[in-house]
């Protein structure tokens, strides 16, 4: 992310692109920030407030809309490509939220959604990336998870679920998965949302004032918050080590819900623009078509 007096970059996938090759350093990111992108060529420029915000997000719809349709159709002659959403990020970051906020703009039938809990003794008895692939968009679809592979190496590793060489092994295998998966024609892009400790606070006791949000808070959380400074090591290392040029991390400040699901819905926007599918030409001839249903 760029520095107040800099010129900002052209689009909002540069503006929220973290570093690749570079330490990463969470805490030096404000989770409450809203950046944007710059005047010059840009896509689009952040909202001022969350009036702003939502209104911004509701206008991306149509267009959101037709591009899937445009990515579906041009699966049904042949093309290949499929764009994949992986969200991560600490519990109420709002993983569920985005998903509920960013679904609404497509067609549910070209969409798979994945939420990755604790894997089954069936999964268990695979490696560890067989699930992931098993839930993979096919051709013409967007896929989003809600959680992911990256699990394996940032609770596995806090917890201490697996010895630290494996983890290891785990970051190059997830680095050699996803190079495979843009090898074949799957555009990744992969959201981390960026919470701060305040508030998660906030987030929770709120789920403790409403009993109809009792069913979404654990005990555990509570736990989880004690482990905080080993899960934000653990997500830098795993951003270090699994970030490429082709398949990089967005870091998207998520204090403001609001901002969260704008910033969200532009990105796979910008990325859906970049891959410009089309619709397939139709293999029949439109006028003698034409002609036999005006005398039917």
């Amino acid at each position: 992310m760029h520095k107040k007096n800099e010129a900002g970059p052209a689009n909002l996938r540069d503006a929220l692109r973290l570093p690749v090759g570079e330490r990463i350093t969470l805490s030096s990111y404000d989770a409450r920030a809203t950046p944007g992108a710059g005047p010059a060529g840009a896509t689009a420029s952040a909202p001022a407030d969350k009036s702003a915000g939502l209104a911004a997000t509701a206008a991306l719809a149509p267009r959101l809309a037709e591009l899937q349709e445009r990515l579906y159709a041009a699966s049904t002659a042949g093309d290949p490509r499929r764009l994949l959403l992986v969200l991560q990020g600490m519990d109420t970051s709002g993983k569920g939220g985005t998903v509920k906020h960013v679904i609404r703009h497509f067609n549910p039938a070209g969409c798979r959604i994945q939420a990755f809990k604790a894997p089954t003794p069936e999964e268990r008895a695979h490696p560890f990336l067989w699930r992931v692939a098993r839930a993979l968009p096919r051709p013409g679809e967007i896929g989003i998870f809600d959680r992911s592979h990256y699990e394996d190496v940032l609770v596995a590793r806090v917890r201490g679920l697996a010895p630290p060489p494996e983890i290891d092994d785990r970051y190059a295998d997830i680095a050699g998965f996803e190079k495979s998966l843009s090898d074949n024609h799957v555009t990744v892009v992969k959201v981390f949302l960026h919470i701060s400790y305040e508030e998660q606070r906030a987030r929770l006791l709120a789920r403790l004032d409403n009993p109809a949000k009792h069913w979404k808070f654990s005990a555990g959380d509570i736990e989880d918050r004690a482990l905080w400074p080993a899960y934000q090591e653990a997500y830098e290392v795993a951003i270090e080590r699994c970030a490429t040029d082709r398949t990089p991390w967005f870091l998207v400040p998520a204090d403001r819900k609001w901002y969260r699901n704008w910033a969200i819905s532009t990105l796979l926007l910008e990325h859906l623009e970049a891959l410009d599918p089309r619709y397939p030409k139709g293999d029949f001839d439109v006028a003698e078509c034409r002609r036999r249903l005006l005398e039917s």
